[in-house]
């Protein structure tokens, strides 16, 4: 009843902004289209298209802000104006008030928020689906950032993803692809990461990982976490300032080469993927800045680390291994790589597999973005994965999601960025330190030291192992030997019944 409930808001919202415009747009379905306004004359349809787009996205709640966000990165895909509005999702979401930011405070710290910190700025200075930012200065005069949990978020989001739950339900009972695109494992990992962004203890460890993982980067900056002020609804992190990345005109004239940047965006999502396993799967603009005020100018500065990705070193290698292919137009161990991780049937053929890879991909080489019409190759890769009967892998969908990202902030920042030309020299190294000698060495220092502490215990281990062998052995044998006695009890049993037999048949004829 919840979901029902919950389903009708939605389409509440929906005809209340006039989202009917959207659905109804096409050709066969305007007769249609003209019926519903004709019928709801009563609405407010005043706004442009975008704002009202906006505006239910932020009335439905966080679920459909992210999506917004998504979007909104999407500017190949979407028309400038709806992709402008989007845009505002990123960061200028409607705040909650003052008073329910020192309640959430006070509770955190079991103290007045005067006594915490010696200034407290009551307006945010970004405002998000799942939290907001107000600048403080902690005891000392440190300055910092505190990001306060929105309240009552919990329950918002679990309902959208039971909602969200039940109709990949439907999906996999109704649509012949179903099975295929596994829509309810796609919906409990983006569940998950849901769930981790809401504990803001989690998302400071997120940001010391990175922090760490980049420490001494003339690449990427991560604030610094203040720990002793952290709880699960309230983070405080160093105050690092910058301009955001999707303000181009503002980077030229701080003198970014905005270009360099763009390439330097390739090669930090490439490390993070590849050579840490652990990357940044929220990169809209909202959440990325840059450096123009402090040496070295042009590095990037990230913040909000509520949603990451993990990579296995399975996943890493089979990944790699792909997109160097990818790279070298070598798409028949594109299409053995697919096969041999099982994510097609043994009994593809890989030729076939490999001329329907070539004609999606070829066409986009050698090409700057501003060329590629990513939304028709996204189709012609999806019509592909589904004659070739390709699964959908739920633990990718972050990493696919951060791509739509990347390729999008790419976009804004160098229409002329040759995204292969980038990518393939950082990931030929990637391979050849992973899979050759150097990798080779690496591994043999990373087992060294457990192979120091096994090597000693080796004669005891394998003297146990010995004892162990040989004390199954002689209770196999007692074993057999008591099988043997049984058997040998049982056949002299029924030796003797046959005599008796025998013996009362013979007294029955001479009777």
């Amino acid at each position: 009843m919840q979901r029902l409930l919950r389903l009708a808001r939605i389409i509440y919202v929906g005809l209340r902004f006039g989202l009917d415009e959207f659905v109804l747009a096409h050709a066969r379905t305007r007769l249609l289209l003209v019926v519903v306004q004709r019928v709801l004359f009563w609405r407010d349809l005043s706004e442009p298209r975008a704002v009202r787009l906006r505006l239910a996205l932020e009335a439905l709640g966080p679920l459909f802000v992210k999506f917004g966000q998504v979007l909104s990165t999407r500017r190949d895909l979407l028309p400038t104006d709806i992709a402008d509005e989007l845009a505002r999702l990123q960061d200028q979401v409607p705040p909650f008030s003052t008073e329910l930011a020192h309640a959430q405070l006070e509770r955190s710290f079991g103290r007045p928020v005067s006594e915490v910190f010696e200034q407290f700025e009551p307006l945010p200075v970004a405002s998000a689906s799942i939290a907001q930012v107000h600048f403080a200065v902690l005891p000392g005069g440190r300055e910092c950032a505190v990001k306060i949990l929105r309240p009552n978020m919990q329950e918002a989001i679990e309902k959208d993803v039971a909602l969200l739950d039940s109709a990949a339900g439907l999906i996999e009972m109704l649509w012949v692809d179903g099975r295929r695109l596994k829509p309810r494992q796609v919906v409990a990992e983006f569940a998950m990461h849901l769930n981790d962004e809401l504990d803001l203890m989690r998302e400071a460890s997120n940001a010391s990982q990175l922090r760490r993982n980049f420490a001494g980067s003339q690449l990427l900056v991560i604030p610094e976490i203040y720990w002793d002020y952290c709880s699960a609804s309230v983070m405080v992190m160093q105050r690092i300032s910058g301009t955001p990345i999707s303000h181009v005109a503002q980077l030229r004239a701080a003198g970014v080469d905005v270009p360099r940047l763009a390439r330097a965006g390739v090669e930090i999502f490439f490390t993070q993927v590849f050579r840490d396993g652990f990357f940044h799967a929220d990169m809209h603009p909202g959440n990325i800045f840059v450096s123009t005020d402090t040496d070295p100018r042009g590095q990037y500065v990230a913040v909000d680390f509520g949603i990451m990705g993990t990579l296995t070193d399975v996943d890493k290698n089979y990944l790699a291994q792909n997109f160097l292919a990818f790279f070298q137009r070598d798409y028949k161990r594109v299409a053995q790589a697919h096969l041999e991780a099982g994510w097609v049937p043994a009994d593809t053929r890989v030729d076939e597999f490999e001329n329907a890879i070539r004609a999606v991909c070829e066409p986009v080489f050698d090409r700057p973005l501003k060329d590629i019409s990513f939304g028709r190759v996204l189709l012609r890769l999806f019509q592909t994965s589904r004659r070739f009967h390709v699964e959908i892998q739920p633990q990718l969908v972050m990493l696919q999601k951060t791509l739509l990202n990347i390729e999008g902030l790419g976009r804004q920042l160098d229409p002329d960025l040759d995204l292969w030309k980038t990518a393939k020299p950082y990931l030929e190294r990637w391979m050849s330190e992973q899979l050759g000698w150097r990798g080779l060495l690496r591994n043999l220092q990373n087992e060294a030291p457990r192979w120091a502490n096994m090597l000693p215990q080796m004669p005891r281990l394998l003297h146990r192992a010995l004892d162990a062998d040989h004390a199954a052995g002689i209770e196999r044998v007692l074993e057999q030997l008591a099988a043997d006695q049984k058997q040998r009890h049982r056949s002299t049993l029924m030796l003797g019944l046959l005599l008796a037999a025998l013996l009362a048949w013979h007294v029955y004829l001479v009777l």
